[in-house]
Formats: C-alpha cells, sequence, structure tokens
C-alpha cells in the first residue's frame, strides 16, 4: 500500500516515492534495505519519461548527474560506515530550512552551481536512506511540472542505477533485496496510473505547493526516522 501512494506521489509531483515507501520497508524488511527501494525508484521513472520526455531539462540534467556521481559513492560509503539515521536527522533538517527559504523566497536560483550541490545531496541520502527527492525538486520548484516530473524521473532512473550498482559493489545488495523489491512493482504501476487527476490538479498552478509539501514531509520522515529507529 506504502509504494502504491508513493508512486500516486510522485507521478504527480515527479518525487515522493521514497517518502512514502521508504520507512514502511525499512519496518517491515530491514534487511532489504536500501535495495529494495532503489529497485522500484529505478522502475517508476520509466512510466514517466514515456509521457514527458519533451520536457527534460537535459543541460540541467548534465550538472545534476555531475554532483551525483560523488555523492552517491558517500552514501555507499555511509551505508558501511556511518548510522544512516544520523545522516537522515542532519538532512531532514536541511531539507526543512531549505523549504522554509523556499516558501519565503520567489524561487530557489536555478543554476549550474546549485543544481550540482542539489545533485550530491541526493547522492548522498537516495543512496543511504532511498529518500533523496528533495533536494533536487526545491531547485526545480519554479519550472512547469512536465519540466519538473520529467527531469527529476531522468535523474532518479540514472541515480538509483548507480545507487544499485554503488551497494552491489559493496557488498551490500543481498539477492532478498532485488526480489522484494519485485513484488512491489505492481502496486507501483497502480499508482502511477492512478496518479493521472491530481498530476492535472497541480499542473493547474499548484505544482510549487505540492513540492514544498512533499519536501517537508520528506524531512519530518528522514527526522523521525533517525529519532525513534
Amino acid at each position: 500500500m506504502s509504494v502504491f501512494v508513493g508512486a500516486v506521489v510522485q507521478g504527480a509531483v515527479g518525487f515522493g516515492l521514497g517518502l512514502v515507501a521508504a520507512p514502511v520497508i525499512a519496518m517491515l524488511e530491514p534487511s532489504a534495505m536500501p535495495g529494495a527501494i532503489q529497485v522500484v525508484n529505478v522502475t517508476l521513472p520509466l512510466f514517466t519519461i514515456l509521457g514527458e520526455w519533451r520536457g527534460v531539462d537535459w543541460r540541467g540534467l548534465g550538472f545534476a548527474v555531475l554532483g551525483r556521481v560523488p555523492g552517491s559513492l558517500l552514501g555507499g560509503l555511509v551505508v558501511v560506515y556511518v548510522s544512516t539515521r544520523m545522516l537522515g536527522v542532519l538532512v531532514g533538517v536541511m531539507v526543512l530550512l531549505a523549504v522554509a527559504l523556499t516558501a519565503w523566497a520567489a524561487a530557489v536560483p536555478r543554476n549550474r552551481a546549485t543544481i550540482t550541490g542539489a545533485g550530491f545531496v541526493s547522492g548522498i541520502t537516495g543512496t543511504a536512506t532511498g529518500i533523496g527527492g528533495p533536494p533536487m525538486a526545491l531547485v526545480y520548484s519554479g519550472a512547469k511540472g512536465p519540466q519538473i516530473r520529467a527531469t527529476l524521473a531522468v535523474f532518479f532512473l540514472l541515480s538509483a542505477a548507480q545507487s544499485l550498482v554503488v551497494l552491489a559493489a559493496l557488498d551490500r545488495l543481498p539477492a532478498r533485496s532485488l526480489v522484494f523489491g519485485a513484488t512491489l512493482l505492481p502496486f507501483l504501476v497502480a499508482g502511477f496510473l492512478a496518479s493521472g487527476p491530481l498530476r492535472r490538479y497541480l499542473d493547474g498552478g499548484r505544482i510549487r505547493t505540492g513540492i514544498l509539501c512533499v519536501a517537508a514531509l520528506s524531512a519530518l520522515t528522514l527526522i523521525l526516522h533517525g529519532n525513534l529507529g
């Protein structure tokens, strides 16, 4: 059910699958994380790309991937040597501050520095916790819905694939993670198909508000999981 809801949110806003699904998977099958969430993370973007590929910001995507590569490697080391809960709390606080600043300002500046930085932070948190969407989404919060979703979809596709490779290289990707993630895919497909009405609603001038709300919820989820886990 959490994957279904997460797919509805991400299908409409452009991110959010990890926010809803990762904490539930971590509670039900902790040994399958973070590999299981990466299996669904690498699958859902394909559906968005098929429908909205014309909106991809290829130049910005290049800078995001440039930051994501070292961030993902660092995130892999976090999984091995550092408490992911501690990282989650730190990133959660940072995202909440970013949400507050974004809500107060007209928009987050979108340039090579901010996009590369967002890609780097997303690489760390996405690989270590499965929640890597907020940094990139906040940078693109001033764009149109199709551009946000399409750009984030390609970014998440590449990011999740890279995270799977990094986890496998560090021997943190057991077969049960892949199998468990595969069993979640039918719920993912159903959620994406159900996201259409919400997507059209948010595209009517409400996409920025939706991004800020989902990013804030992501931050609170990281903080609560870090404190209660």
